[in-house]
């Protein structure tokens, strides 16, 4: 996977800023933790500034993006993680676990180097936006191929609280269900550039195709006009947090 955002990291850093929003919910779910271990952090988003943070991330390219002023990163993966048990406060990880080649060895690693939480923001596969499966069914199978169930964290962490992340309208971290109330977004190539999933799959450019034409017609507006009205969606995003000991 380290390969994968070596090809598609490049300006990640711009066109995935945090969100204040979902930021802030993280935040909260670290409690008073001062020191926190980022796991697949990327380019840094939703590191707490106010916290002492070592950041592990498996791919330079996505390293080489970090900002002067983030938290240290280490080049590594979930799976081994190269610290000693119980030597953070909490540790966390933002949209990374269905990138990792053994989830289950992750999230153990994970518990075995935070006395604290361990807090996920990931997505249930069984909770999707319908409308962008009209034009990409591809994504359904992709998220029942590599996206764990929301059981494997209860099974692997213990006791786990799973907590609803709304989505807004104008999301500013372009994951992708974030365009869901702005779905011209999804046919500039910059913006498709930084979700991986349009990457994975096949066939991606005839939903594109499909897409454009239902935008100018009408036809979109006509099935999803709806939405339009909506500050906010769940869109199957959730916190998962496991509180330890």
């Amino acid at each position: 996977m380290a390969a994968l955002y070596d090809t598609i990291g490049i300006d990640y850093a711009n066109l995935r800023r945090p969100d204040p929003r979902i930021a802030a919910m993280i935040d909260h779910a670290l409690g008073d933790a001062r020191r926190v271990l980022n796991v697949g952090a990327g380019a840094g988003s939703y590191e707490p500034l106010d916290r002492e943070v070592i950041a592990l991330e498996p791919s330079a390219k996505m390293i080489a993006q970090r900002p002067a002023h983030a938290a240290p990163a280490v080049q590594g993966v979930a799976e081994d993680l190269p610290f000693e048990a119980d030597s953070f406060d909490a540790a966390m990880g933002v949209l990374t676990v269905h990138h990792w080649s053994d989830p289950a060895k992750g999230l153990k690693e994970m518990r075995r180097v935070s006395r604290g939480p361990v807090v996920l923001l990931t997505f249930d596969p069984d909770s999707r936006v319908a409308w962008i499966l009209d034009y990409w069914p591809q994504l359904a199978e992709l998220d029942d191929a590599t996206m764990p169930k929301l059981s494997l964290y209860g099974e692997v962490l213990g006791e786990v609280e799973v907590i609803p992340v709304p989505i807004p309208h104008d999301c500013t971290d372009g994951f992708l269900y974030a365009y869901w109330r702005r779905p011209r977004a999804y046919l500039d190539p910059a913006v498709r550039k930084a979700i991986s999933s349009f990457w994975k799959i096949e066939g991606a450019e005839d939903g594109f195709a499909r897409l454009a034409a239902d935008l100018e017609s009408g036809a979109w507006n006509a099935r999803y006009g709806h939405l339009l009205g909506q500050d906010s969606i769940d869109a199957g995003y959730c916190l998962v947090v496991s509180r330890g000991s």
